[in-house]
């Protein structure tokens, strides 16, 4: 049984809740008046313009519709509002790569965001329900264009800097854009890359909707111009009043487009809306992350996915705290940059993923002594389970034992945090998510709709309808009810299936297994890929580990894992001695079913520029297949052929 570790008692003091007793009263109360506790929410958090009519309409389910009538803005919630108490607060500080710095008030975000919005309207003609794609990168200008988008009621859709030209062009088509936003270039690594030429290419054919590139000059590189196309940021907008009127815009209206990767290979455009999300990621910011008044908070993650919407950009901002954004990697000049980041800026909240710290304790494990972390009151972690090993690391070399680690599962289509512990409240235990926030009625169910006992494996499921919810696929509703809604049912009726799988511990925390795809099926046993990597992640000389099928003439699929190993690659018997050593831990703590039949070890793992680990690649490596996927969005592209290669020997 894994230990629990009690909050901070001096922190818990002053938490915005401060024990499992408010905790609890909190989940009783959206359990015994569900519209009453969201309706209660709505009206505290957000400045309405028009109030709404009803708190929740399910006539058409599961294209559910919250807070129907109400008009508000996303922009004014997160700057408007603020200017009469937090005008000269730090709204955003950003630090580039390459070591410049800005500091970027309320009042100056405000004003930047204004002239952006009116240049999107007076130069580009740019209107309320218009898309918008953004292919930028870490650089203040994304929030800028965020938010100048909400605030005259255009859709953004925002594609990761990281994703190749094809990936790109369709994005744009699918959503029909008018109008791409991007940079020349940016930094990574300590040297300059480029975006716009991604962005000719994209546009090269097949793009007819989109005949305007507004260009961030970044880097001040030398690019190419296209004449009547493509139109310079930082000329333009010196033109642009810093006054504009914010678009009223109706609660179900769409706020963005984020794309994710479907089970099909066409990317789905996951639509969120206007009222519900912007008061779940405000919310969230405040209960999760216990963020106070004159508190630095930093998100490490990029603004092309979900964790920099709703955690860079929209929470943050909505409840008047200042953000940081940074452009680079972690270990550029070297391991201890973010450690630094944390000691220079006094951050208060950290929140960054699990790859990210695995990736700094394998090659900085005693660098956090090195800096002055004491400011650090909440640590985060998302985007996968994090494995005991990392998440203890992380616990007492960078929390210093004192701050809890808000262990979060929340998905692109969620909007924001759905399982989690709350700082000051939960007893925590490594690798778990805990339990669900008050007013998330999540649930692990079988096949048959039926609550799983404690102990046995089932299917996460949202069993009612939350305002930050997805509200559609762009374009194609029917794929929308089928993807989420068609898999599992309660009580007779749809219920939202998150594609995790998951399980009751003995004492009803949440554990997630991962994906139910990511399931290896070995002589009729289904066995989780995520319980088999933390048991070998386990082990003190791994760093990393993913695990994969692969075919098996008589046991149906074997188990293969790639692991990077700590330090130096180890001779070769001493591989077969980790080997042995590996598959023992295995029978010990699953069984004798789940050991391995492959184990590679490799100097790294396909991974997006988000930390991604791309399983898919390494599934088709382990059946032999031809490599199909574009890998020119990996953090390293080249780690691909180097594990071929050792595969292959």
């Amino acid at each position: 049984m894994l230990e629990i570790f009690e909050p901070n008692r001096e922190f818990s003091k002053n938490a915005r809740i401060k024990n499992m007793c408010e905790y609890k009263e909190l989940r009783m109360q959206a359990e015994e008046d569900f519209e009453g506790y969201w309706d209660r929410l709505a009206k505290e958090k957000i400045d309405w313009f028009k109030p709404y009519d009803t708190v929740l309409d399910e006539s058409n389910a599961p294209f559910y519709k919250w807070f129907d009538g109400g008009k508000l803005n996303v922009t004014h919630q997160c700057l408007g509002r603020h200017l009469t108490t937090r005008k000269n607060k730090a709204a955003i500080i950003w630090e580039g790569e390459d070591g410049k710095k800005r500091i970027i008030t309320y009042l100056q975000l405000y004003y930047r965001v204004n002239r952006l919005a009116n240049l999107l309207k007076n130069q580009f003609g740019i209107k309320k329900g218009d898309r918008v794609v953004l292919y930028l990168p870490m650089i203040p200008e994304a929030a800028f264009a965020m938010l100048a988008c909400a605030k005259i009621g255009a859709v953004h859709s925002i594609v990761f800097g990281g994703f190749s030209a094809d990936a790109l062009r369709d994005r744009v088509q699918d959503a029909n854009a008018k109008l791409v936003i991007t940079a020349d270039g940016a930094y990574r690594r300590g040297k300059p890359y480029m975006l716009k030429p991604v962005v000719d290419e994209a546009l090269k054919e097949g793009c007819e909707c989109c005949s305007k590139v507004l260009i961030v000059q970044r880097n001040f590189e030398e690019i190419d111009y296209v004449p009547g196309r493509d139109y310079v940021y930082n000329e333009m907008i010196m033109n642009e009043s810093q006054h504009c009127d914010p678009e009223p815009m109706d609660s179900e209206d769409p706020l963005f487009l984020l794309y994710t990767s479907g089970s099909t290979g066409k990317p789905k455009g996951v639509q969120h809306s206007s009222a519900g999300y912007i008061l779940w990621a405000q919310y969230t910011m405040e209960k999760v992350f216990d963020v106070k008044e004159n508190d630095t908070f930093w998100c490490t993650a990029d603004v092309g996915w979900i964790t920099g919407h709703t955690y860079i950009v929209y929470g943050p901002l909505a409840m008047g705290a200042t953000t940081v954004m940074y452009e680079g990697v972690p270990t550029f000049p070297d391991v201890g940059r973010w450690w630094k980041m944390i000691e220079e800026h006094r951050i208060n909240q950290f929140y960054t993923a699990p790859t990210a710290i695995r990736l700094l304790h394998k090659l900085g494990a005693d660098e956090p002594k090195k800096y002055d972390l004491s400011s650090l009151k909440v640590l985060g972690t998302v985007g996968e389970p994090i494995n005991p090993d990392a998440w203890m690391w992380y616990y007492n070399e960078i929390g210093g034992g004192k701050c809890s680690i808000v262990d979060t599962w929340w998905q692109t289509e969620t909007g924001g945090h759905m399982i989690t512990p709350l700082p000051g409240a939960t007893p925590i235990k490594p690798g778990s998510a805990t339990f669900p926030l008050p007013g998330i009625m999540a649930e692990i169910i079988d096949e048959n709709g039926n609550p799983t006992p404690k102990g046995e494996k089932g299917f996460l499921c949202i069993t009612k309808p939350w305002p930050s919810m997805i509200r559609t696929i762009w374009g194609d509703p029917d794929r929308f009810a089928k993807s989420y809604f068609g898999d599992c049912k309660k009580d007779g009726k749809p219920v939202y299936f998150s594609g995790d799988g998951a399980m009751y511990d003995d004492d009803g925390y949440i554990i997630i297994t991962g994906r139910t795809d990511d399931v290896i099926n070995v002589s009729g046993h289904r066995l989780g890929t995520a319980e088999i990597e933390a048991v070998l992640a386990h082990h003190q000389n791994v760093a990393e580990v993913a695990v994969v099928g692969r075919p098996d003439p008589i046991k149906g699929e074997g188990i293969f894992a790639y692991i990077v190993l700590k330090g130096e690659e180890d001779s070769i018997g001493e591989e077969i001695e980790m080997i042995q050593e590996l598959n023992k831990q295995i029978t010990k703590e699953i069984g004798n079913i789940a050991k391995l039949d492959d184990i590679l070890f490799v100097p790294g793992l396909p991974k997006t520029r988000s930390g991604k680990i791309m399983r898919r690649i390494l599934r088709s490596i382990a059946k032999g297949e031809e490599i199909t996927q574009d890998t020119s969005t990996l953090e390293d592209p080249t780690i691909v052929g180097a594990i071929e290669t050792l595969v292959n020997r």
